[in-house]
């Protein structure tokens, strides 16, 4: 952790602060450019957008996919209040995001909340293979 990464982290913070002060939930990011340069921000919007994936590691995620190279992207850094959930680690990564820091755990989130987390959904699979493959086969070349 350097000094500019700490200060990029408390941002988030603030961001997070913001967004719960405007009645969504406490969650903030940053996006940065590898020559330290703030390319886009935002905060949780979860209940003011009425969308459960208005998450703000995954909206930066999203406009880094839509807006930077594959080069430029891998050179960004996220700084966000707390580590990505499942759905916001995978659109990162497929985003070819350079790095996050973040500032609390999803353990330490979890304790935070007075009733845990969400419960797992089940989950049957794999099946239907060869109708699966099909489907799929070829696309990837």
């Amino acid at each position: 952790m350097t000094p500019d990464d700490e200060v990029f982290l408390r941002r988030a913070i603030q961001l997070a602060s913001a967004g719960r002060a405007g009645g969504d939930a406490p969650f903030g990011s940053l996006l940065v450019g590898p020559d330290g340069a703030v390319l886009v921000e935002e905060h949780n919007t979860v209940l003011s957008d009425d969308d459960i994936s208005a998450h703000p590691e995954l909206k930066l995620a999203r406009w880094a996919a839509r807006e930077l190279d594959a080069t430029s992207a891998g050179g960004t850094t996220m700084y966000t209040s707390c580590q990505p959930c499942g759905m916001c680690a995978a659109a990162i990564d497929r985003a070819g995001l350079g790095r996050v820091v973040f500032a609390l755990s999803n353990e330490q989130l979890v304790a935070l909340k007075p009733s845990g987390g969400f419960p797992p959904v089940p989950q049957d699979g794999p099946a239907l293979f060869d109708e699966a493959r099909a489907a799929v086969n070829g696309y990837y070349h």
